[in-house]
C-alpha cells in the first residue's frame, strides 16, 4: 500500500478540562513553529510528563504528536508549492533542514514528486474503466502505484464525475485491454468479498484516515465491528465520529471493507455506495 499525501487532522476544540486545553495550545504551537519541535519540548509546553502528554494528545486528536507535526509540515509544503514557490523554498518553508530529508518524505506527503505537485499533478496518469457486476457498476482506477479507486454505482457519468473530483489534476485515460484483467479481479471481489483483493493499492488520505483504513482491513470476512470498536483499536476512543467520517471517505469499496462497520446496536448506518449494497455485501460474506 503506497503512502499518501497527509493533511493534518482537526485540532481538538477547547474543553473545560485544562489538560485538553493544554493539548490545543500545543497544536497552535506546532502550527506556528518553523522547526519541528521535539516531543520533550511539546510535553514541557503542556506542563505534562512525556508519557502522559503523548497519551493525552493521541486521545484528543486521534494521532500521535509526531504524526500531527508531520501533517502540518506536509500542509506547509503543499501550500508553498501550490503558491508557486520553488521546490527549494518549499523545503525550508516546511521546516526541513535539508533537501535529502524532504525528498525522503515527499512521496508520503504529496503522493508524487515535488516537481509534479508544483505543476498541479498534471503529469500523473490514472487509468480507469467500468465493469458490470451484480451490484450495478464498478469503476476501477489505477495509478502507477496501484489501484487508487473502486467506486460502486448505477450511473456511468456520475461515477466518472466522482473520479474527476477525487483526482482533479490528474490525466484520466481509458484503460486498455490489459487493464480489463484488473477490472475483472475487482468485480470478482465484489461478487465474492470473502476472496479479498490481492492487488497493489495506492491509498491516499490523511494520517488519521490511514489508521482507520488499516484497522478496517484487519476485520475478517463475515465479521463486523462498531465505529466505537474501531476508535478503540486505533487508540482514539473519543474519535468515533471521525472514524465514521474516515469510513465515508473510503475510496476503495470492498478492498477497504468499510461495509463491515456497523452501529453499536448492530444496525446498518450510512454507506457511501448505498445501504442496499452494504447489506448485500455482508450477506455474501456470511455465506460459508
Amino acid at each position: 500500500m503506497s503512502a499518501a499525501p497527509q493533511r493534518p487532522p482537526a485540532a481538538p476544540t477547547v474543553a473545560r478540562d485544562p489538560r485538553l486545553a493544554a493539548v490545543e495550545r500545543v497544536c497552535r504551537l506546532i502550527e506556528r513553529t518553523d522547526e519541528a519541535p521535539s516531543l520533550a519540548a511539546l510535553a514541557a509546553s503542556a506542563g505534562l510528563s512525556l508519557w502522559h502528554f503523548h497519551r493525552l494528545f493521541k486521545a484528543a486528536t486521534g494521532v500521535t504528536p509526531k504524526a500531527y507535526v508531520s501533517a502540518h509540515r506536509a500542509k506547509r509544503a503543499r501550500s508553498a508549492l501550490e503558491g508557486g514557490h520553488s521546490v527549494t523554498d518549499a523545503i525550508y518553508e516546511a521546516g526541513f533542514g535539508s533537501s535529502g530529508r524532504f525528498y525522503e518524505a515527499s512521496d508520503r506527503m504529496l503522493g508524487m514528486t515535488p516537481t509534479q505537485y508544483r505543476a498541479g499533478g498534471a503529469a500523473t496518469e490514472i487509468r480507469f474503466a467500468l465493469g458490470a457486476c451484480s451490484l450495478g457498476l464498478a469503476l476501477v482506477a489505477e495509478s502507477a502505484r496501484g489501484v487508487c479507486a473502486i467506486f460502486l454505482g448505477d450511473e456511468p457519468e456520475r461515477l466518472r464525475d466522482d473520479l474527476r473530483r477525487r483526482f482533479p489534476r490528474a490525466r484520466l485515460v481509458a484503460g486498455d485491454r490489459s487493464f480489463a484483467t484488473t477490472v475483472a479481479r475487482v468485480v470478482a471481489c465484489v461478487e465474492t468479498p470473502r476472496l479479498g483483493l490481492d492487488l497493489p493499492l495506492d491509498v491516499r488520505g490523511t494520517a488519521f484516515q490511514h489508521r482507520v483504513w488499516r484497522a478496517l482491513r484487519e476485520i475478517p470476512p463475515g465479521v463486523t465491528a462498531t465505529y466505537a470498536e474501531i476508535a478503540r483499536r486505533i487508540g482514539a476512543p473519543r474519535a468515533v465520529r471521525a472514524v465514521a467520517g474516515a469510513c465515508a471517505a473510503n475510496p476503495l469499496a470492498v478492498a477497504i471493507p468499510c461495509h463491515r462497520v456497523v452501529r453499536t446496536d448492530g444496525g446498518l448506518s450510512g454507506y457511501r455506495w448505498g445501504l442496499a449494497r452494504k447489506r448485500e455485501l455482508l450477506a455474501r460474506e456470511s455465506i460459508k
